[in-house]
């Protein structure tokens, strides 16, 4: 016999709903006068679409959870109080059913209490895409995520709620976007009093997207 199909954005509204979302954050999110961002809003908005345009299917994965998701009640609640409290609770409405991950065959000293991530659409899913992975990553009070770098991934974040700082370079509140181009290292810190949920979208070649291995670099002594 076949196997049941997959379900689709349609048949999980909840789903199409935060794509819905997530696309509204790249269409009215400002660039800052940048071509370079706002080409990649643009190349996140249309990938967006043509999940929604096809009615992607959507295969959900064994809900987990880490040390860091006690954080996540406080996170999703901080954020519905800011600019972007849509996607927070739209996100908070498939929030039963995410798979927090580590991503990382040895996770570093400090991260195992303090980091997670849980794709939304990706090659596995849950909305399945080939072309785009997006995610949200939530860190703990005080974290600071160790300098990496993404080969042939163009990458931004969106904060939705608490405060983070990149390579010392800025401190990014709710409705601020981080650009990261290709293979940029970056360091993330987090503020002392709040957690920090991140929604993301990485953009590249398929063999990019689909093969990526982040490495963390060696602290120099």
């Amino acid at each position: 016999m076949d196997a049941t199909p997959n379900p689709t954005l349609r048949d999980l509204p909840d789903w199409r709903y935060l794509l819905q979302d997530y696309d509204e954050l790249y269409r009215y999110l400002p660039a800052g006068g940048s071509d370079r961002i706002r080409s990649h809003q643009r190349k996140v908005r249309e990938a967006i679409s043509r999940l929604l345009k096809k009615n992607a299917s959507v295969s959900l994965q064994p809900r987990a959870e880490k040390p860091v998701t006690a954080h996540l009640r406080r996170a999703l609640d901080e954020g519905r109080q800011g600019t972007l409290a849509p996607v927070v609770r739209a996100l908070d409405a498939v929030e039963p059913y995410l798979s927090w991950q580590y991503g990382y065959e040895k996770v570093p000293r400090g991260l195992t209490n303090s980091y997670a991530y849980a794709e939304l659409a990706g090659s596995i899913g849950p909305v399945i895409s080939d072309e785009i992975i997006l995610g949200v990553v939530l860190f703990a009070p005080g974290c600071t995520y160790p300098a990496h770098a993404h080969q042939g991934i163009t990458e931004s974040y969106v904060c939705l709620s608490g405060a983070v700082s990149e390579n010392h370079q800025g401190v990014y509140v709710p409705g601020s976007m981080i650009f990261n181009p290709p293979d940029h290292l970056h360091r993330i810190t987090v503020g002392d009093r709040e957690p920090a949920l991140l929604a993301y979208a990485w953009i590249g070649d398929k063999a990019d997207l689909h093969a990526q291995k982040m490495v963390f670099t060696r602290s120099r002594k």
